[in-house]
């Protein structure tokens, strides 16, 4: 009763999270003032909810459920992922980010479930970071606006990369003292979104120095500053997390800047620095390595994987620019070269997907 899913079975479930990706990405180019078909102009307003605990939230919580190879689990990421869908349905939005909440409550058992096997400091950091998809949800259901929940969100999506590269650093990162530096710092973006809930600025303050202690820690110590001098997949990942750790600095200083009144920083910047720029730079370098584990296909690396990434960055940075100048076209253009690229980035992984399936008939003939 309580024995792992077979992959067969997770397919759906990573379906599910996949259309909330596509659907909330031209819901993104509708903000932007782009075409987009009917069913993403009705999802404009719901364009966060369905790229973060729709999508993150399926596809992370389909990954810790493997990691715990326990029935139960797979509930967190299949409430998640149909509860995105019912939105797309036009169901009632009370009742999709019921079944959101639902999905990150479960999802929050599962993660004290790990720490529970393992009482490792990566453990409770990832558990920090389903803390912060759950409250967000809740206070989505609750009657808070989606800016409102935010900064719960990108503390859940920080936290959870935070404490995976903890864990995969854990033979170069010994000293206790640094991994629980990293535990602390974890603490300060969930401390910063709830100050926020009193005092905007103050709390916008404390959540931007979070993410910049996250960030610096990353960029001294994660393994990623060895394995970039390696060949194939392993220097891919660490330009990819290197990346990434740029950007979630470049973010920290922006919501910074915003919170203490630097200029005229628009909301969009830090934002997509962060969703974009690091967290779509993690997917990127950990798709390779994550997707093969959840759903046994075999994926072989190739440098075809560093046009995206490339791309990632160019369209970005294009969009940042345009959005910190005010330069519209600069900003539209850099956002329907981001949903270019993550079309790219997915059509490249299932290029990859057939020609390892061919790879292994070939091997087996």
């Amino acid at each position: 009763m309580w024995s792992d899913l077979k992959p067969i079975y997770r397919y759906p479930i990573l379906i599910l999270g996949m259309l909330s990706l596509v659907i909330g990405t031209l819901a993104g180019l509708a903000r932007l003032g782009s075409w987009a078909p009917p069913i993403a102009l009705q999802q404009v307003a719901q364009h966060g909810v369905l790229m973060i605990p729709a999508f993150f939230g399926t596809v992370i919580g389909l990954e810790r459920a493997v990691a715990i190879g326990q029935r139960w689990a797979y509930m967190a990421p299949l409430l998640t992922g149909i509860g995105g869908v019912a939105l797309l349905l036009g169901v009632s939005p009370s009742l999709a980010i019921g079944l959101l909440m639902l999905g990150s409550l479960v999802f929050l058992i599962a993660s004290l479930k790990v720490l529970r096997i393992q009482q490792a400091v990566h453990n409770w950091i990832l558990l920090g970071g389903a803390g912060g998809l759950f409250v967000g949800n809740l206070l989505l259901l609750n009657g808070q606006t989606v800016d409102q929940v935010l900064n719960w969100w990108i503390a859940f999506l920080v936290l959870t990369i935070a404490g995976e590269r903890l864990e995969l650093s854990r033979l170069v990162v010994r000293d206790q003292r640094k991994r629980v530096s990293l535990a602390l710092l974890s603490g300060v973006p969930l401390l910063g979104a709830a100050i926020g809930m009193v005092n905007g600025a103050v709390g916008l303050t404390v959540f931007a120095l979070g993410l910049a202690g996250i960030g610096v820690w990353l960029l001294l110590f994660d393994i990623a500053r060895r394995t970039v001098r390696l060949n194939g997949l392993t220097r891919f990942t660490a330009v990819c997390m290197l990346a990434g750790y740029g950007w979630l600095l470049l973010a920290a200083l922006l919501f910074l800047g915003r919170a203490q009144g630097w200029g005229d920083i628009v909301r969009d910047a830090p934002l997509h620095a962060v969703f974009l720029g690091f967290v779509f730079s993690m997917v990127i370098g950990h798709a390779l390595i994550i997707f093969p584990a959840v759903t046994r296909l075999k994926i072989p690396y190739s440098p075809r994987f560093y046009l995206p990434l490339l791309l990632l960055q160019l369209s970005l940075l294009l969009r940042i620019v345009g959005g910190l100048s005010g330069n519209s076209h600069f900003l539209v253009h850099g956002g329907i070269l981001n949903a270019l690229t993550l079309a790219l980035f997915v059509l490249t992984l299932v290029w990859s997907i057939f020609r390892g399936q061919w790879r292994k008939r070939a091997d087996t003939a």
